[in-house]
Order: C-alpha cells, then structure tokens, then sequence
C-alpha cells in the first residue's frame, strides 16, 4: 500500500532518519510511537508529501486516497456552519448536486430530451454515490464527536481551537479514505467522544496509522506498533501494550548479547596483551586485533524509561477536610452548571474528575482553587491548606527569556540548585537543558516546565487542569509516578484513561447539576457505568457499590426466595467452572507467547494474540458476573 525504502531525513547536521524502512499494508492498524523529537509528525507529513526525504524513496498506488489529520488544521476558518464544512468532504457528490440543481432551474423553460437525459444521468451518479444520505451521515459522525444539532447549524469560525479540530477529523472521515493518517487525534477530545471514534476506528476497513500518547486507545485500535528511535523504524506484531512486552524481551536478550560481547572483548585484549611482545606470537596477535575490529558490536541497552524518586516536602500537613463546597449554584447564560451541589475533598484523596466537555469540569476546578468567585454557595479550603493550581494557559505566565533552572530557581527559591535540576531530570531535561530559554522550547517542553514547577511548590493540595496534554507517553508516565509519589491530596481533570487508571483512588462527575463521586479506581467506575441503569433526574445521591435490596417482610425466607437462592447458588457454581476454564485456557495462551520462535510467524502470532485478548476479556467478564451474582446471593440470605 505505501512502501518506505532507505528513508533518509536530516534537519541541519541532524538525522532525523537515517536509511529507515517501513512497509504499510492493506489492513494495518499502526500506532506509530516515539519520545518527541524522534520525527513522528515529520514521517507522516513525508508520506504526505508536504516534507521531501533528503534520499530514499516513499511509493504508494496512483489512486491511493489517504485522510491526513494534523494539528496545522487549527488554523483553517470559515464562516460556513460545521455541518457545511463537514459536507466538504463530499466533493463529487457536492458537485452533482449543484448541477442538479441548474439543470431543474433550466427544466422550469426549457423541456428538451437533451436536458432531461442530463438531469437523469446526474441523478443516476448522486444516488449512485450514495449523496441523498451524505447530510445524515456528516450529522451522524459530528453527533458523535459531541456536536448537538443546534451547534451544527453555528459557524466553524465561532468554535475554539479543539472544536474546530474536531470538525475538521469529521470532515476527513466523511472522506471514507483508503489510509487514515492521525496526529494525536484524541488532544482535542472528551471521554465520550474518544470512545465513539475508538468504536469507528475499529470498524474502519482501511488502513490506519495513529501517533498519539493515550495508551488505552492504541491497545483498543491498533494490531502493529512501529517505533521510531534513533532513526530507525522498528515493528511489532502487536498492540502498545503487546510493544512493551516484546521490547523487553528484546532488550533482555541484547543485554546478554552485549555482556558476553564486552566479556570476549576483554579476554581477547587481555590475551593481545599479554603476547604482544613475544615475537614468536605475533601472527596470533594480528590476527586476534584485525578479528575485533571486524566485529559487529552490540549496543547495550538505553533506559527510555527514567524512574522518578520526587521528595515531596510540605512545610505543613492540610487538615482532614481540604475543600468544603456546600450549596454550590453556578451557571452561564443559557447553561446551568451546578445547582445546590454538595461535595467534600479529604485528606489524602486522589481525585480524576471526568465527563463529557461543557460539562463544567475546569469551572469546578476554578471554583476549588478560588480562581472563580461568580458562585453562590460555599467552597471552603480547609486548615492550613496551600495549593497550586496548574492549568494550560499558566504556559503563558513562563518567563520566555528566562532559562529553565532560573525559571525554577524564582518559584521555588527553598530548593537548592542540586534538586531543581535533579527534578528537571525527572521530565527529561538533562544536562545542559537546564540553561535553554524557554521562548525556544515546544509546548510539549514547557508543559513539563510549567509541571515541574507545579511539582516543586511547598504545596500540600494540588489541582490539575489537563496535565497530560502535550506530553508523550514517557512524560505521562513521569507524572504517574510523580503523583503516586505525592502523599499529599490532588484533584485532577484529563481525558488519558490510562493516567487516570493509575493515581486515582476516587471518582468524580458531574450529573443533573450535582456533584457525584464513585469511591474506587476509574477502572472500577467504568464497570460500574456499564452495569448501572440510567439515571433518573430524582437521582442527586452519590453512587454506591452496593444497593441493598429490602429485606422480606417475614422473619423466614418463603418459598420463591428459597427458588431464586438455589438458582443463584447453581449458576454460581456453574460460573466458576467456566472461570477455571478459561484460566487455564489463558494459561495455556501465555505459555504459547513465551515460545520466541513464534515471533517468527506473524499470522500465527496475530491469532494467537487474537486469542489470548478475547480470552481475557472473557475472563473478565465472567469474574464480573460471578461478583453480581454473589452480591445477589448475600443480599437475599441477609
């Protein structure tokens, strides 16, 4: 389908690919991964067009229609209503049906058989192309996006940034394309809206090739990893989290390689030199010299994954009740936001706040950090509670002139030079980095900047608006570990699942005005949502894990709760069968994974992986519904 050959690319004195290769074929769902700066987002524009390699070559089919979504389509405007622009995608159809429409202007004066052959054969090729349903499905795909109908009869030009970007994926999908090139396709999306276009994504037919730092997403979309590293492309037969494990196999073994090398090494120089001066072995000593140098050398393996060791040190411990809100009534024009709302942020918590855009969910965070006083009700901050407040547009209030260090050195004046730098090393700025300017970083550079200040204030309580955005996947897990670390209390909004399934311990969402929490992991809360019905506009109590059931008005169970109990008890017991089933079965598919030679045979690996997720899955939903059906059990003997 698109054939990279000895791609080489260089910016200045700099490769950024250096004789690279990479085939895409009918069918491959690709998560294109890589620190930043290792030429993601320059691949794709090479395969575009838009960049030219300095050698090598990328050849594809003549007719070969690709759909390129990149985050220069910020800049596009137009004062056509987003439903109109999303129609562009419709060239021919949108072309037929202005003719169309001459020819019946035309037809009112003029009834030749000329004109009414015309009309016919235009209406043939429209319905042909299927364009008397192009306005449902350009309505149906920005419903998906989040778009209501009224906000698709509005202007593009009076949207933000993310909503007009959201438009303009729209309108590339409508294109039905034969390879869809995506650049971070999810850094202007809610959570719904990653979900609808994580459903499309998986029932699209052609060829995909995602760069994005939301791990979740890849896992759900992709069947291949390519990684690009040091200026060449690597591919793995599988999905990220296939790509983590195979890549530590692989470093295993090239670890091992590379010690028994360095060990060789070191006995063949030892043994040179200790014949050097015997004349009589001077044949041997050539030969053994001339024999390492030939030698291929192997790399030893580079840590890409940097532990973080933050020493968070609060000059004082918050009190057991760090945010009070009690009847909480915010709203904007024509949009209620909160409307008596209750809620309480203890010590210790470790907060995702989630939802769907427009929602409310920066406003609640404004109204916790008290950036936002146009509210009626209370929002009290606890005892001896200092917070740091961190949020995309605080990258404006960088000091562009200052270096990274200074920038530091300023807001946290109590640490000393060893430990600012030693926390810059933490977001990966090393060595000389710490004296850049800010005005030459990228927003994903002064991202980790505005973080690692965050990070580094004498802060007990900290809310994060968005921390994620623009960072790649090994900054995300920085921050991971950096939070996990934090044994203060936190409140975070973000649309990565993966970070938020990793340092929450508490849910919350906003839902008819009211301000809900869930009581576990965003894992947790997801399995919930599936089980839960819909709520009702009565429903303003927080969820519950359990709901109990009322009990039987009689002190004995009678006769048809006996019935529903042994039913209960026989279809858990037939439940655990099947667990046990399906345990082994997954063991058996781990076992067959361990077997490196089947990494030779990527069809036989694809089936085999194939096998094992569904199996997992299975798994999964068993054990859930054996927890059901024990809660069931318990409530009834209660």
């Amino acid at each position: 389908m698109i054939s990279i050959n000895n791609l080489t690319f260089e910016i200045g004195a700099r490769k950024l690919y250096d004789e690279a290769n990479w085939h895409i074929k009918p069918g491959d769902k690709v998560g294109l991964i890589g620190a930043n700066g290792t030429g993601k987002t320059t691949l794709l524009k090479i395969i575009v067009g838009q960049y030219k390699p300095t050698s090598g070559t990328v050849s594809m089919a003549k007719d070969i229609k690709i759909g390129y979504l990149n985050q220069d389509l910020l800049s596009y405007h137009s004062e056509k209503s987003i439903l109109q622009v999303a129609m562009e995608a419709f060239e021919r159809q949108n072309q037929l049906h202005a003719e169309i429409e001459e020819l019946l202007q035309k037809l009112e004066t003029d009834y030749s058989d000329d004109l009414i052959h015309k009309l016919s054969d235009k209406q043939m090729e429209f319905d042909a192309l299927d364009g008397y349903n192009m306005e449902f499905k350009a309505h149906e795909i920005l419903a998906g996006l989040g778009f209501s109908d009224e906000q698709q009869e509005r202007r593009l030009d009076q949207f933000s940034g993310g909503w007009r970007m959201r438009v303009m994926l729209a309108r590339i999908l409508l294109q039905a394309p034969d390879i869809l090139l995506l650049d971070e396709p999810t850094n202007h999306l809610d959570l719904p809206s990653i979900k609808w276009l994580e459903s499309y994504l998986q029932a699209f037919d052609g060829s995909i090739v995602i760069v994005s730092h939301d791990r979740y997403f890849l896992d759900r979309i992709i069947n291949k990893t390519v990684e690009s590293r040091k200026g060449k492309l690597t591919t793995y037969a599988g999905n990220y989290t296939f790509y983590l494990e195979e890549k530590a196999l692989r470093e295993e073994i090239q670890s091992g390689q590379f010690k028994n090398q360095q060990a060789k090494i070191k006995q063949e120089e030892k043994l040179i030199e200790r014949f050097r001066a015997k004349a009589s072995k001077a044949k041997m000593v050539q030969s053994r010299i001339k024999a390492l140098e030939r030698m291929d050398l192997v790399d030893d393996v580079d840590d890409d994954n940097p532990t973080v060791n933050f020493s968070f040190n609060f000059s004082k411990q918050s009190g057991r009740h760090v945010v009070r809100l009690e009847h909480v009534n915010k709203a904007y024009p024509n949009l209620s936001i909160l409307k008596d709302a209750h809620a309480v942020i203890e010590k210790g918590d470790k907060i995702a706040l989630i939802g769907a855009n427009g929602k409310g969910k920066s406003t609640l965070l404004r109204i916790i950090a008290g950036a936002d006083k146009d509210f009626s009700g209370m929002a009290e901050t606890g005892h001896n509670v200092t917070t740091t407040f961190f949020a995309q547009h605080q990258l404006e209030s960088l000091h562009l002139e200052n270096e990274i260090l200074r920038e530091l050195q300023a807001f946290a004046p109590k640490h000393t030079e060893t430990e600012l730098r030693s926390i810059l090393g933490c977001f990966l700025f090393t060595g000389d980095d710490a004296f850049k300017k800010i005005k030459v970083l990228s927003g994903g550079e002064k991202s980790r900047v505005a973080l690692a200040k965050a990070l580094t204030a004498d802060a007990n309580f900290l809310i994060l608006d968005e921390p994620t955005n623009h960072l790649d996947i090994q900054s995300v897990n920085i921050l991971i570990q950096a939070l996990q670390q934090f044994e203060g209390t936190f409140i975070t909004v973000s649309h990565d699942r993966y970070f938020l399934d990793s340092i929450a311990n508490k849910i919350w969402f906003i839902e008819d005005e009211q301000i809900k929490e869930y009581p576990g992991s965003y894992q947790e809360y997801e399995e919930w949502m599936a089980k839960r019905p819909a709520p009702t506009k009565s429903e303003k109590t927080a969820p519950k894990k359990e709901e109990k059931k009322e009990k039987p008005k009689t002190g004995q169970p009678g006769d048809e709760q006996k019935r529903q109990l042994s039913k209960l008890n026989k279809e858990l017991e037939k439940t655990e069968k099947e667990i046990e089933e399906l345990e082994e079965k997954k063991r058996k598919t781990e076992v067959e994974l361990a077997d490196l030679s089947i990494y030779n045979n990527e069809d036989k690996l694809k089936n085999i992986n194939s096998l094992y997720d569904n199996t997992k899955k299975e798994l999964a939903a068993k054990q859930a519904y054996w927890e059901k059906l024990a809660e069931d059990i318990m409530q009834l003997e209660d």
